[in-house]
């Protein structure tokens, strides 16, 4: 499948995933030395020349990989309630029994202080001290060379230090349902638009909202593909942005990012609903949406418009979809996208994956 690599970079190690079991490797120019479930190895190659040998007895390696009606028109005082936050709990309480040694690595290791903006910064006051006392033009050159050495080292152990490596192996029944995860997501994003809805709040008066019985508030959000941060694994993962949190969903669970952490939801935990919701859009129409109905800026009674405002114009009312997350331990999150039936088919490509991994 296409989202499916054989091999992970980390720094300058090379994880590699065979029917064998993993093996570990990095690389100089010309050479290679690793370990793996054959033992350990040396190859040099060159010319069309190559050289392998076994630096040990081939034994059963024990390494194991870390485990890597509504409207949002201007808002009017006393016409409307307030606006209630719809958002996830904090990270810390969005865990599954089965995740937490996952979370510990990764949250500890997000904790890990780096180490190359010090060394940066250190060695820029190490070469204006050297240049003031007039140094020797190749004493300066070697400082140079020393230092930006010493900030590649630094950078190449905190990569080693705060990446999480995963990797993962599928059966045919797991890799066919992950690969229609994949395929509805990527139908969720050939929408024109998708918003997270942040926010939602009952109407008092509907004249000043264009009929509206609910407020939304919103921002455009994206579904991609992409890796958290200081995770390497050897499968793409769907990425969507839900405000100040992240989505990541990995062949076995939803990893949930935000600045103070992660979480974790199984897919058997995962509750999702999909629902067509009747939208007033003051924004602009997108490209793939359907408008169903229109109506005025500010409404009489009948539904026709109000004629004491001179500004009143007709608004669309267009046809969206509405996709809720929500779990047990607290993930609480609502997207809208423009065009409908897609998030039915993301919904029931989770439910699949759901019974594939049970």
């Amino acid at each position: 499948m296409g989202f499916l690599r054989k091999s992970v970079k980390v720094g300058p190690l090379r994880f590699n995933l065979s029917k064998s079991g993993v093996s570990v490797s990095t690389r100089i120019t010309g050479l290679r030395f690793g370990v793996g479930p054959r033992g350990n190895w040396i190859r040099m190659g060159g010319g069309g020349l190559s050289y392998r040998a076994a630096l040990s007895p081939a034994a059963p390696a024990k390494f194991k990989p870390s485990p890597v009606p509504q409207s949002d028109l201007p808002i009017l005082g006393g016409t409307h309630a307030p606006l209630e936050e719809i958002e996830s709990a904090d990270v810390s309480r969005i865990v599954d029994s089965s995740s937490r040694e996952l979370l510990d690595e990764l949250n500890s290791k997000r904790k890990k202080m780096r180490l190359w903006p010090w060394v940066s910064v250190a060695s820029v006051w190490l070469f204006w001290l050297a240049a003031s006392s007039s140094w020797p033009s190749w004493g300066l050159t070697l400082l140079v060379l020393t230092c930006l050495a010493a900030i590649y080292a630094a950078h190449t152990r905190d990569t080693l230090a705060k990446t999480t490596v995963l990797l993962y192996e599928f059966d045919p029944e797991l890799e066919k349902t992950y690969a229609q995860l994949h395929e509805a997501a990527s139908q969720l994003a050939s929408c024109a638009k998708a918003w997270h809805i942040e926010a939602s709040g009952k109407v008092y008066d509907k004249k000043y909202h264009a009929g509206a019985s609910n407020l939304l508030q919103r921002k455009p959000t994206s579904i991609t593909k992409a890796e958290p941060p200081f995770v390497k694994t050897n499968v793409e993962i769907i990425a969507i942005g839900v405000g100040r949190q992240a989505l990541y969903f990995f062949p076995d669970r939803v990893l949930v990012y935000d600045v103070n952490g992660v979480g974790a939801v199984n897919y058997s935990s995962l509750q999702i609903s999909v629902n067509p919701t009747r939208f007033i859009e003051d924004e602009g129409v997108p490209r793939d949406a359907e408008v169903v109905d229109r109506t005025w800026r500010y409404v009489n009674k009948s539904g026709g418009p109000d004629k004491r405002f001179k500004d009143n114009r007709q608004i669309p009312i267009c046809r969206y979809e509405q996709i809720s997350l929500s779990s047990s331990t607290g993930l609480n999150e609502v997207l809208q996208v423009s065009r409908c039936s897609f998030g039915n088919r993301f919904s029931i490509a989770i439910t699949l994956l759901a019974k594939a991994i049970k």
